[in-house]
């Protein structure tokens, strides 16, 4: 079997093949102890069918990935702070999960507990890469082809760029298919550099992309299972923590564009509605707001997946 074969085609086979195999035994688990998902009131009203589908299926993702990733992970160093990244974010998601699913209390974690969670996570990622890595403190300028060491500043922008993508992820989990539609292209495009560049990471990014193809089987429209806070947070520790690895934090503007948006819809809709008490998006994040203007659940995220596919071919230009 060739490196190749082995480090890139092997992970994806054996993370798809857990996916597909596990979730019809998670998913019924789930209906048992009614994981359901909770579904707004004021949403689209098409959404209200969507009421007690099984959430916290992220876990069938994260098992996907460490499963596979343990094959690796003695021969491939570099896996270690994106998998802990990536269970930790998890791990953060799982509790509010559980908290708004089993203890029926709505808005799950508190906001300031959910940060600590993450300030904590990314806070042991960053202790790991200064002391058990030689990546030192530079990263990758996008268009200009060269590394520019940031020094100091490297380690508050990490932690904006950590706690921003998994929270960006999260805001995108919101539609049958779309975080893991547009996150497994993320995932690709983190797998083509890591081959071009040599880096040890890709058998995980190949882990992620099996592991979200074999969960897109039961979670395309209509979703038999959603992924819940459990998977995007951890999917959003995944995109940050690899691109910190691979040296280039600054590409996810343009790769997880899709993140960025959601995120910054958000916030323009709280801050412009504490300000005039009206609305810039009918909904936000902003792919309820395009839903809301007429677009069916599967074009909103036919579209934001081309999208995010065009901007990881202009990721390819940009390094």
């Amino acid at each position: 079997m060739s490196e190749f074969q082995k480090v890139v085609i092997l992970p994806i086979l054996i993370a798809f093949a857990i996916s597909v195999v596990l979730s019809p035994i998670i998913i019924p688990f789930l209906k048992k102890l009614k994981f359901g998902q909770f579904v707004r009131e004021d949403g689209p009203e098409s959404h209200l069918k969507k009421s007690g589908t099984p959430t916290m299926g992220g876990l069938i993702i994260l098992f996907s990935i460490v499963i596979t990733a343990l094959f690796y992970i003695k021969d491939y160093p570099q896996i270690i702070p994106v998998l802990f990244a990536t269970l930790g974010f998890g791990f953060v998601g799982f509790l509010d999960d559980y908290i708004k699913v089993v203890m029926k209390r709505s808005m799950g974690l508190r906001a300031w507990q959910k940060m600590v969670g993450q300030f904590l996570v990314t806070g042991i990622f960053a202790y790991y890469i200064y002391a058990h890595t030689d990546l030192g403190t530079d990263i990758m300028i996008p268009f200009v082809d060269k590394t520019v060491d940031i020094g100091w500043v490297y380690w508050p922008l990490m932690f904006f760029v950590m706690l921003g993508t998994a929270n960006g992820a999260n805001f995108t989990d919101g539609l049958d298919g779309l975080a893991s539609s547009v996150t497994v292209l993320i995932a690709t495009f983190f797998t083509v550099v890591a081959i071009v560049f040599g880096s040890d990471v890709a058998p995980i990014t190949c882990a992620t992309v099996g592991s979200l193809l074999g969960f897109l089987v039961y979670n395309v429209y209509p979703a038999r299972v959603f992924m819940g806070d459990t998977g995007s947070l951890a999917l959003g520790g995944f995109v940050a923590s690899t691109a910190y690895v691979l040296k280039m934090p600054l590409i996810i503007l343009i790769v997880a564009f899709i993140y960025f948006l959601e995120v910054v819809s958000v916030i323009i809709q709280v801050l412009y509605f504490k300000k005039t008490g009206k609305r810039v998006f009918k909904m936000a994040p902003i792919h309820h707001h395009f839903e809301l203007c007429g677009w069916p659940e599967t074009k909103v995220v036919a579209i934001f997946s081309i999208v995010t596919a065009v901007l990881c071919l202009i990721g390819m230009l940009a390094i």
